[in-house]
């Protein structure tokens, strides 16, 4: 992927995870941490690798829908 690509989809992803409650953040956390839930969540998208970043975008355009609809 593009570094310029990389780049927008981890801020998209950062953005999107610092609008949605802590309980979303966490479960994110647990699918991209690998067991350390310490990490921020700035960290763990920054070093993501790179395959996982559309699927990651997926998931957090759907939380985000999901949250204004309730």
């Amino acid at each position: 992927m593009n570094a310029n690509l990389q780049n927008y989809a981890r801020n998209e992803i950062k953005n999107g995870l610092s609008q949605l409650p802590e309980n979303f953040q966490l479960m994110f956390k647990r699918m991209y941490s690998h067991g350390n839930l310490e990490l921020s969540i700035d960290t763990i998208v920054d070093n993501m690798p790179d395959e996982k970043l559309d699927w990651a975008m997926q998931q957090v355009e759907r939380s985000l829908k999901k949250i204004k609809t309730v």
